[in-house]
């Protein structure tokens, strides 16, 4: 055989042993490991279920029957999520609670629901409807109310650049708030209710929790446009410097920062019952704090233990600017005691619904339309007759006391409403088609807000000046007895006619009593 021959002989052969070493590394050797990664998988779980053999052989059978993943953070308002009540009440109920804090992230929060990662949670009923509008899906559905913010969440700023809500209303204006929170609620709730339209488009300065805009109020000078969005403690700190004042607060705006309990969809389901004896269990937990000194222990405790601690004067300020429901409140906000003041559930979604998309804080209603999709009212119409106590429970009462016409006139003016221009047929009281829409509006709006209303007619300057006194008189009282039938309180509104300045609509001007 010639060296040329046998050159190609051998290249052939090499390149034949390079294919096999290939197949072999590529092939067999990924086969072999997978076989024998497979038997050391199945040696580990045999070892396993024979240690749990051993165990469960000398153990005892578990008292919990069920185990909830409940996803929350920090805030004073879930003390009683927290409690030793609550857990004692569970576990005859044979259900083990595991908490799991994620630092308010509520966009995590709602992946959990979604993957059943957790099944139960907590959310502000905004909150849960952004984290689904951004998710473009609905994982999880109100199973109850926990509570609603009365005062403890506030704007304040410097009284002489900010003294009402009305200074609000400025290019330069900035609110300093932690985003994703009550605090930008309380904000965006301030923005669709008043008339605030000079602010820019986006006026918000954002900080990472509300010791970061504690912080930032305290580098602040005094004449800069600046409102601080803040909750408890933080509120009574910034207080303390004479110079600020509070220019509102949540208890203006009830039904509107609330706390909800939420489950999976898939998990309520499948597992109505137990969703329905945590329920219950919650709500005993509820009614064993129902008196203030208990509440204010309990939230004393609860901020020790989540690293966040409060003194006694602390505790029972933020107690105070917090309002948990108790079953009758859910009751009735689930619509199931007629007669009672407290607005359905249905319609505080369909009005954070509005706040939301008005203020820009979502693009689409993530309900289409349907708020109803986004509560589960059926484990309350099961407790239409439970009773956590030997003590009966109230619905407590969120109706204004009727003013008399010295209060009227001391009455503290802190904006004018968000609503469009009435229009009158000339010369005449009778409001449009147009104006019973635009006033349809404002009765919602007037529901969800905690202030005194001075209506303001106005007519023109043309003609005999008393008889339009008159009718500038009667046109206030128009809107004021159409806004009476849509349910707005009659005792919160005061129809007045102004000096006739040429135009012909109405001005609504929120107010309230002098502290």
């Amino acid at each position: 055989m010639s060296k040329g021959k046998l050159l190609a002989v051998c290249l052939v052969w090499l390149v034949l042993l390079g294919v096999g070493a290939a197949c072999w590394k590529l092939l067999f050797v990924p086969a072999r490991n997978a076989v024998e990664e497979q038997a050391q998988k199945e040696l580990v779980e045999q070892e396993e279920q024979q240690r749990q053999a051993k165990l469960k052989g000398a153990g005892s059978q578990s008292r919990y029957k069920n185990q909830i993943d409940f996803h929350l953070d920090s805030f004073s308002g879930y003390a009683i999520v927290r409690s030793d009540a609550f857990s004692q009440e569970l576990a005859k109920r044979g259900i083990r609670l595991n908490l799991q804090d994620d630092g308010a992230d509520y966009a995590a929060r709602i992946r959990a629901l979604q993957s059943g990662d957790a099944q139960l949670a907590v959310f502000t009923i905004d909150a849960l409807v952004k984290a689904s509008a951004e998710l473009n899906d609905m994982p999880a559905t109100i199973v109850a109310l926990v509570d609603e913010t009365t005062g403890a969440d506030a704007i304040v700023a410097y009284k002489s650049k900010v003294p009402n809500i009305d200074a609000l209303n400025n290019a330069d204006t900035r609110f300093v708030l932690t985003p994703s929170s009550p605090s930008e609620t309380l904000a965006r709730v301030v923005m669709s209710r008043f008339e605030l339209n000079s602010l820019a488009e986006n006026p918000f300065i954002e900080a990472n929790d509300a010791a970061a805009v504690f912080d930032r109020y305290k580098q602040a000078k005094p004449n800069e446009s600046l409102a601080y969005v803040l909750w408890q403690p933080y509120v009574s700190q910034v207080l303390k410097n004479s110079q600020m004042h509070v220019v509102v607060d949540s208890s203006r705006f009830p039904s509107t920062i609330v706390d909800v309990i939420v489950a999976n969809r898939d998990f309520v389901l499948k597992n109505h019952d137990v969703v329905k004896d945590f329920v219950e269990c919650y709500l005993r937990a509820v009614y064993r704090y129902r008196d203030r000194p208990e509440m204010v222990k309990l939230v004393i405790q609860d901020a020790k233990q989540t690293g966040s601690p409060l003194t006694a004067e602390q505790a029972n300020q933020l107690a105070e600017g917090i309002w948990w429901k108790n079953t009758q409140e859910n009751l009735a906000h689930m619509g199931l005691l007629p007669g009672k003041s407290l607005p359905h559930v249905e319609d505080v979604i369909a009005n954070l619904i509005d706040v939301l998309q008005q203020t820009g804080a979502i693009d689409a209603d993530p309900t289409q339309g349907n708020p109803n999709y986004l509560y589960y009212a059926r484990l309350f119409d099961e407790l239409r007759s439970f009773h956590p106590g030997d003590q009966p429970e109230k619905v407590r009462d969120v109706r204004m006391p009727a003013l008399n016409d010295s209060q009227w006139e001391q009455l503290e003016e802190v904006g004018t409403a968000r609503v469009s221009a009435l229009v009158f047929a000339r010369g005449t009281d009778r409001l449009t088609e147009r104006s019973r829409r635009v006033l349809d509006e404002l009765a919602n709006s007037l529901k969800t807000t905690r202030f005194y209303v001075k209506i303001r007619g106005n007519a023109s300057r043309r003609g005999d000046l008393e008889q339009n006194k008159q009718l500038a008189e009667r046109r206030a009282k128009a809107a004021e007895a159409y806004l009476t039938a849509q349910g707005v309180d009659k005792n919160r509104m005061h129809a007045v006619g102004g000096e006739p300045s040429g135009t012909t609509s109405v001005t609504f001007v929120l107010g309230q009593l002098p502290y």
